[in-house]
C-alpha cells in the first residue's frame, strides 16, 4: 500500500484511491504508485471490477506544477514517459473500470479520468485541460483521448481555452457517462461496478480489447480483431451459460462463473 495511492477490495470491487492532500496533485511517487495499484488490481482474481476514486472533494487537480516548474525539456520528457506509460497501463486494465469524480478532474487529473471505461462525475464537479494557461500543452494523453471521446471541434475548444467545463456540459457532449449528487456519486460507481464484476468478465475482456485496440487503427483491421476475440469466446463457460440461460430462461437472466 502507497503513501498516496492504496487499492482497497470491497465484494469484487478493487477501488484505486488517490489520497495526496489537499488537491491529489499528480507527482512521481503518486504516478508509480498508480501503476503498482493498476497492476495489482489487473492480476488479483477477486477484483472484478475497479473505481478510480479520488475522495469527496477532489478527484485530481493536475500534475504537480510546482514539480515541473524548473525542470528543462531534458528534465521532462523522461517524467513525462513515465506518466503516459502509467497512464496507459490503467487504461489497459481489462477489467471494466469507472471514474469517480468530484470536485475538479484537471490536467492529468482528467486525463486519467479518460483513461477509465466510464465516468460518473459529481453534480458540482469541473472537468478541464487547462494546460495552455501555463504556457504548455497536455502532456498525458490529453490530445489524443480527449478528441476520441468528444470530437475534434470540442477537444480543440477545450484545449486551446484552458476553461473549466460543468459535469453537465461535459455530460451533454460525452465526456461523461453519468451525473448524480456528490454525495452519491462514489457509492453509483461501485454499484454499477460490482454489477460488471459479477458479469461475463472474460466476455467483457475481450469487448474492451476491441474497443480500446480497433480504435487504434483502421475499421477493417479492428473488424478483424473483432472477429478473433468474437469467435475464442465459444470456448468459455460463460459462453455456454449465456446461451443456455437464454434458451430456457429468456434474456438477462444467466449466472456468470467469469471462466
Amino acid at each position: 500500500m502507497g503513501e498516496f495511492v492504496r487499492l482497497e477490495v470491497d465484494d469484487r470491487v478493487g477501488i484505486i484511491r488517490l489520497d495526496r492532500p489537499p488537491m491529489n496533485a499528480i507527482d512521481q511517487q503518486l504516478t508509480l504508485e498508480l501503476r503498482e495499484a493498476a497492476a495489482e488490481a489487473s492480476s488479483r482474481h477477486d477484483v472484478g471490477a475497479v473505481v478510480i476514486w479520488g475522495g469527496q472533494k477532489v478527484f485530481a487537480a493536475g500534475a504537480d506544477v510546482k514539480m515541473m516548474a524548473d525542470m528543462t525539456s531534458h528534465d521532462v520528457k523522461p517524467m513525462i514517459s513515465t506518466l503516459q506509460e502509467v497512464f496507459n497501463q490503467v487504461e489497459d486494465i481489462p477489467k471494466v473500470t469507472i471514474a469517480a469524480i468530484t470536485g475538479y478532474a484537471l490536467g492529468g487529473g482528467c486525463e486519467l479520468a479518460m483513461c477509465a471505461d466510464l465516468r460518473f462525475a459529481a453534480e458540482d464537479a469541473k472537468l478541464g485541460q487547462p494546460e495552455i494557461l501555463l504556457g504548455i500543452i497536455p502532456g498525458a494523453g490529453g490530445t489524443q483521448r480527449l478528441p476520441r471521446l468528444v470530437g475534434a471541434g470540442r477537444a480543440k475548444d477545450m484545449i486551446y481555452s484552458g476553461r473549466m467545463i460543468s459535469a453537465e456540459e461535459a455530460h451533454g457532449f460525452g465526456l461523461v457517462n453519468e451525473v448524480h449528487p456528490a454525495a452519491e456519486v462514489f457509492d453509483r460507481a461501485v454499484e454499477a461496478a460490482r454489477r460488471y464484476s459479477n458479469g461475463p468478465l472474460v466476455a467483457l475482456r475481450a469487448a474492451k480489447t476491441a474497443v480500446n485496440w480497433g480504435a487504434r487503427g483502421d475499421v477493417r483491421t479492428g473488424i478483424v480483431l473483432e472477429r478473433e476475440v468474437f469467435a475464442d469466446l465459444f470456448s468459455t463457460e460463460d459462453q455456454k451459460a449465456g446461451m443456455r440461460s437464454f434458451a430456457e430462461k429468456g434474456p438477462g437472466k444467466a449466472t456468470f462463473s467469469g471462466r
